[in-house]
């Protein structure tokens, strides 16, 4: 843990030098590890890893998402996201909904076995814009995301552990979709390498613009991505393909009502 500290130390203040004023870490930033381990290293919201970064945002004067890490409860542990101001406060907190249950690349990932999933959709101001919180394998439900949306937020921040076996076809893939859906930035930083006992993350940390542009792709190996959100350019897309106004929640319903039917 105390590396993987070292190493999102010496990041955030590399993006931070290089200009950046909102910086986010990927999920399970400072333990990425199996499920009694991860149990075992999990903290509550006040312990060593949020502090480091809450002092880090403070001295260097940024906005930053401190990815996520496993957060300490009653029973299972929660997969949380924390958003920490400039002044080193807590501006929102998020808890993952969507559990990673699923088989890939020949493993079985079970993260309900170890973690309860949250229920409360969460956005943030972010200086002159807003932010929607996610984290992960929520990328794969436009539903949150949609919601984020409608919620007003201009992008959203997807930190990950993106696994390889999945990355390779759908990361950016996906990242593009829900940018273009959305018409919102899409900050997608995740874990690159491998971690035991069976995880490999794909990298390729990434910021997508609302028309579904790659603006900055992290290279292999650790590092970071960084690029200008132009949200006068949002509003343009938005202005001359208005696909969020033109929503019609009233098809939507299922079963549908007998008069829409008709």
């Amino acid at each position: 843990m105390a590396r993987n500290l070292d190493a999102a130390e010496r990041l955030v203040r590399a993006a931070a030098a290089d200009g950046a004023g909102f910086v986010a870490l990927p999920e399970k930033w400072n333990l990425l590890a199996g499920g009694e381990e991860l149990a075992a290293g999990a903290e509550p919201l006040d312990g060593p890893s949020l502090g480091a970064a809450r002092a880090w945002a403070a001295e260097l004067g940024i906005h930053l998402l401190a990815g996520s890490i496993s957060e300490r409860g009653e029973g299972k542990a929660l997969n949380t996201s924390v958003l920490i101001g400039p002044g080193g406060e807590d501006l929102a907190v998020y808890r993952k909904i969507h559990m990673f249950d699923v088989d890939a690349g020949g493993v079985s990932y079970r993260e309900s076995e170890y973690e309860r999933a949250g229920a409360e959709i969460v956005t943030a101001p972010l200086g002159e814009a807003s932010l929607g919180l996610s984290i992960c394998y929520d990328l794969r439900f436009p539903e949150l995301f949609r919601i984020l949306a409608l919620r007003g937020v201009r992008l959203i921040g997807v930190p990950s552990a993106f696994t390889t076996a999945t990355g390779r076809d759908h990361w950016e893939v996906l990242l593009r979709a829900r940018a273009i859906e959305d018409q919102v930035f899409v900050v997608a930083p995740n874990q690159v390498g491998t971690a035991p006992p069976h995880f490999d993350s794909y990298g390729h940390s990434a910021i997508v613009d609302p028309w579904g542009t790659v603006l900055a792709l992290a290279a292999d190996g650790e590092g970071f991505a960084a690029a200008d959100l132009d949200l006068e350019a949002q509003d343009r897309v938005r202005e001359s393909l208005p696909s969020l106004a033109n929503r019609r929640p009233q098809a939507y319903v299922w079963p549908q009502p007998a008069e829409v039917r008709a």
